[in-house]
């Protein structure tokens, strides 16, 4: 069957109303396929054992390897004639002077019109039995059982997408993972080799087999993280409580030791082939993005037919691996990373991890937080007690806010306000109560986001010279700049250039000047 394979979808649309008793024609009209397309995959149909109703139910990779890339060697009718010939020519095998070509003349001389060739013969003779297999090695054998093992690596190479705010090509990692006995790839791009992507990638990874294989299997260790940081707990630890949650163990694969990693290197090497090399003219605009790609690819590369086996690696899997994989838990394994941090005036703690700012109720102002903190969640404890639970945010120098978490939001809590702090600038200075008024009411933000800007104004105001801040102040608020940051470089400088007269310069007048009239 030439050309680019249907869906299963499709043809199962096409089964459907082959089952309601609609010609092959009017099946094609109705679904959009080629009337030749729809021929062939009906006489694949008809020659399968299987029914209609059957081949319905059964699942889409399933179907797909029945219907296409020819006829699967198993489902032909002289492989149960060999089939039935089979222990007969194994005790045969076993006489003396006996070989396969002779069994096979015999075979052929017995059954003339229907017959594997001597090539055909050998081959499934010896994919049937033990003879001619090399005896694998005792770490090899341990690595084919079935939903024993998982191996995981990072490849060395990665890949990017474009930023659309900032144009950068931002690169990711390749998390590749395996399972040996059916050669099941999987692929995940994330930000880094962190502690934190890793365990993330591993527990995406698991999701998508729909189970828990029995051992986990790093590269090494060390070398799965590029380092971890003080805001991580140490691998170790976080790789033990996440095989603990999963029911699982963790075996690093021994360094010199190239065949306890053989399988997933292998992969890395197909996913170079089927993902990175087929990708390489695409772009791509958000991490989202990318995985959506490299997940379609892989898929694609599981549902191949392999080059020394009748059937994919997906089949292989949902019949070796998946039956033995144990159950998924209720939830997902997080990180959790603890911090303790204090709550400043503006009713905030900072996340220098992320150096982003969470809100925390005003009550707790100047009192320390104990912060635990996931993948997706930020939690504040205050004696105790748990006062904050927020959706955590990367985004750099934002603030993510409750509005009833604010002081301003309280007649309870007067002494933090935008009134208070306007109060207290103009007892400072006139023209600093300007500013800090109009930071006030031309900003959209709540107001406790702009307090630290407004102590680090009252505490300029108080260690520079009056007549300088003066004329810097007049400055911000002519040019409407009124953040600490230009008033304070202003400062720094003594305000140099600035009430300077622009230079003027007119030309001298002389004959060799010409006017306009002369370019009439």
């Amino acid at each position: 069957m030439a050309g680019k394979s249907k869906n299963m979808s499709q043809i199962k649309q096409l089964l459907l109303l082959k089952k309601s008793g609609i010609s092959n024609r009017k099946a094609a009209d109705i679904i959009g396929m080629n009337k030749e397309t729809v021929n062939n995959y009906m006489n694949k149909v008809s020659a399968d054992s299987l029914s209609l109703d059957e081949l319905i139910r059964l699942d889409d990779p399933i179907l797909e390897h029945r219907l296409k890339g020819g006829n699967p060697a198993y489902s032909d009718k002289r492989f149960e004639t060999f089939k039935a010939l089979l222990p007969y020519l194994q005790e045969e095998m076993k006489r003396k002077h006996v070989t396969l070509k002779l069994l096979w003349e015999e075979y052929r001389n017995e059954h003339p019109d229907d017959h594997y060739s001597l090539t055909q013969f050998r081959f499934h003779y010896n994919q049937n039995t033990e003879a001619g297999k090399e005896s694998p090695s005792t770490i090899l054998a341990d690595m084919r059982t079935g939903g024993e093992k998982l191996f995981l690596d990072f490849a060395g190479d990665t890949m990017g997408y474009v930023d659309m705010e900032t144009g950068e090509v931002v690169q990711c990692q390749a998390f590749v993972a395996t399972l040996p006995a059916s050669d099941y790839g999987y692929i995940l791009f994330v930000r880094s080799q962190r502690t934190e992507d890793f365990v993330y990638a591993i527990t995406q990874c698991l999701k998508h087999l729909g189970g828990v294989p029995k051992m986990l299997v790093p590269d090494n260790l060390k070398a799965a993280v590029v380092k971890t940081d003080r805001y991580e707990p140490s691998l170790n630890r976080v790789m033990e409580d996440m095989a603990n949650h999963y029911g699982t163990v963790i075996i690093p694969a021994r360094p010199a030791h190239p065949k306890d990693k053989s399988n997933v290197e292998g992969t890395v090497r197909l996913v170079y082939m089927r993902v990175f090399a087929e990708l390489r003219n695409e772009t791509f605009h958000s991490l989202e993005e990318l995985n959506r790609a490299a997940s379609l690819k892989m898929k694609a590369h599981n549902q191949k037919r392999m080059q020394k086996h009748p059937y994919t690696r997906e089949e292989r899997f949902l019949a070796v691996d998946r039956p033995n994989l144990m159950p998924l838990p209720d939830r997902d394994f997080e990180i959790v990373s603890y911090t303790d941090l204090k709550v400043s005036t503006n009713c905030c703690i900072y996340l220098g991890r992320d150096q982003h700012y969470y809100t925390v109720p005003y009550q707790y102002i100047s009192k320390t937080a104990h912060v635990a903190y996931t993948r997706t969640l930020v939690k504040v404890y205050v004696d105790g007690e748990l006062v904050a639970t927020h959706i955590r945010d990367y985004n750099r120098g934002k603030y993510t806010i409750v509005k009833e978490h604010l002081a301003s939001n309280s007649r309870e809590y007067r002494g933090m306000s935008a009134k208070s702090y306007i109060e207290r600038a103009e007892r400072a200075s006139g023209i600093l109560g300007d500013v800090i008024r109009r930071i006030f009411y031309s900003s959209t933000m709540p107001p406790e986001t702009h307090y630290k800007t407004c102590d680090g104004l009252l505490n300029l105001q108080r260690s520079s010279d009056p007549a300088v801040f003066q004329k810097a102040c007049e400055t911000a608020l002519n040019v409407d700049r009124c953040s600490y940051r230009f008033i304070r470089s202003l400062v720094e400088s003594k305000c140099a250039g600035v009430g300077q007269p622009t230079s003027s310069f007119a030309p001298p007048q002389h004959c060799n000047i010409r006017g306009k009239s002369q370019f009439k």
